[in-house]
Order: structure tokens, then C-alpha cells, then sequence
């Protein structure tokens, strides 16, 4: 069902809010972060967010991570540059990991072939996961802290790295989990729940495709946004599935593209992680 009726260019980053009750979502190509009740837009480039308190969420943009005050609606200065110097490049999909640290993805404006990477932001510090990435998506963690996943969408396939249990920090290189690099859709934006099973957006597939942790497609999950874009979880107990999409390249077509859905019920979701700064 729709969630939200108003359709997003490039609906991203969706962030259930434990504290709040509360969903925000991105339209990157707007430049705007939504919610409910109020919409905010800003003079760069949002993409993605974490939780910090009740008031505050860290919010990624094409140049830095900024706190941002809900009640105020104000957007800080950047804490730390993110690219700041890369006219190319904007942030793209984000997610805070269970030590506190936040994980964001960069990607070139126009999908430049291996102008991004993958970041982990934690105590004021800002480190490369992975270099040479086309189109970031797909941050998200396993219950159990064991690992971190990402996507190069350009390149079809979900990555998997060893986490350390204490710090946060890849204790490896990133190997290859779940190949769909011969499927007609792209792995967009991602979360695994509760039980381990990867909740996967097909940008072109109008569909959250389940995997369970041995990498084996489960469930599809039909919504009426072609260009899926990414999921989260949330609700009281953890089991709406809230979806967003995207009208870009599809701007010709009538529909639902581009807005944002809820799936009642779907499955056990993880609590997102609190940024800690």
C-alpha cells in the first residue's frame, strides 16, 4: 500500500526513527528530506541519515556529514568533509552500524565508472571500506555483528565483510555473498532483519526481493514503483517494511513511481542502530 502519496525523483535513504516513532526519507534530486508531516529542503545534495537523539539526526551530503535539529529544521556545518573537494561525486546510500559508526557510500553525479567509495565514519573518524565504487547501495549489518554488507550496483553483487566485535572495524577484504550480476534488475539499497535474510530494492524490478543468509532468494515482495530504490523497517513492533522509489528515468510513465510504500507485517526487523558521536 502507499505510504506517502508525494512522488520523490529519487526516493532514498528511508529511516525509522525508534525514538521519534517516526520515518524520514530522502529525495535526493530534490535536495529534500521528508517525513509525515513536514519536508525540509536544503542548498546541497542529501541522500542519507542516522539517529543521534530524539532531536537530531547525522545527515550525509554531497560534501560532509552534518547534524541536523529536527524541531528547527537546521542543518549544520559539516563535522567532516566527505569529498569536499570532488565536484564529481555526492553521497548516496547510508546506515549506522551497531558500534555507533556510520557507514555512506559516495558515487559521481552522473555514475561516473568507479568515482565513489565506501566510508565508515566513527569517533570523529572517516575511513575508506572500499575504494572504486560505481554506484553505492545495500549498507546494512547482521544482527549478530559478525558482518557488513555493501553493492556496487554497476557491478550486480552483494559484498560481505568480516566485522571486529569490538571496534566495528573489517578484519578482511570484502568477498562476494550474493551474485546478481545476471539478473535485469539492479541491487539498489538493502537491510537485513532480525533473522539474517538481506531485504534487497530491484531498481527495475518493482520489488523487495528477500535472501535468506545463505544467499538464497525467498520471498519477492511486489510494490508499484518500478524503480525501487530502498527499504527499511519500522513500526511498533518493528514489522512494516516502508519502501522508496524513484520517478527518475521514468518521468514518461503514469503510476506510483517514485513514492513511498509500507508492506504490514512483512517480517522481524532490527532496531537502526544510534549514531554515537
Amino acid at each position: 500500500m502507499i505510504y506517502d502519496e508525494r512522488p520523490c525523483s529519487l526516493g532514498e535513504g528511508p529511516l525509522w526513527h525508534p525514538e521519534r516513532q517516526e520515518l524520514f526519507w530522502f529525495d535526493i534530486n530534490a535536495n529534500t528530506l521528508h517525513s509525515k508531516a513536514q519536508s525540509w529542503r536544503f542548498d546541497c545534495t542529501v541522500s542519507a541519515a542516522g539517529w543521534v537523539d530524539t532531536d537530531h539526526l547525522l545527515i550525509a551530503s554531497d560534501h560532509g556529514l552534518h547534524l541536523f535539529d529536527i524541531t528547527s529544521g537546521t542543518l549544520g556545518a559539516a563535522r567532516i568533509a566527505l569529498d569536499a573537494e570532488n565536484p564529481v561525486t555526492r553521497s548516496n546510500d547510508g546506515r549506522a552500524d551497531p558500534w555507533g559508526g556510520f557507514w555512506i557510500g559516495t558515487m559521481g553525479r552522473a555514475a561516473e565508472p568507479g568515482a565513489g567509495a565506501i566510508y565508515r565514519y566513527h569517533r570523529d573518524e572517516l575511513k575508506v571500506i572500499a575504494p572504486d565504487i560505481t554506484i553505492s547501495n545495500a549498507i546494512c549489518f547482521a544482527p549478530d555483528k559478525s558482518h557488513g554488507c555493501f553493492t556496487d550496483t554497476a557491478a550486480g553483487q552483494i559484498m560481505r565483510v568480516a566485522l571486529d566485535p569490538v571496534t566495528g572495524w573489517p578484519t578482511g577484504k570484502p568477498e562476494v555473498w550474493i551474485d546478481l550480476s545476471s539478473e535485469s534488475f539492479g541491487p539498489d539499497g538493502a537491510v537485513i532483519d532480525a533473522e539474517g535474510n538481506l531485504w534487497l530494492a530491484g531498481w527495475g524490478a518493482g520489488a523487495v526481493i528477500v535472501y535468506n543468509p545463505e544467499g538464497r532468494e525467498i520471498a519477492r515482495h511486489a510494490v508499484p514503483g518500478r524503480h525501487t530504490t530502498c527499504p527499511a523497517f519500522g513500526g511498533p513492533e518493528l514489522r512494516d517494511l516502508y519502501v522508496t522509489s524513484a520517478t527518475q528515468w521514468l518521468e514518461d510513465e503514469t503510476g506510483d513511481h517514485g513514492k513511498t510504500f509500507v508492506i504490514r507485517n512483512a517480517g522481524q526487523g532490527q532496531r537502526e542502530h544510534q549514531v554515537i558521536l
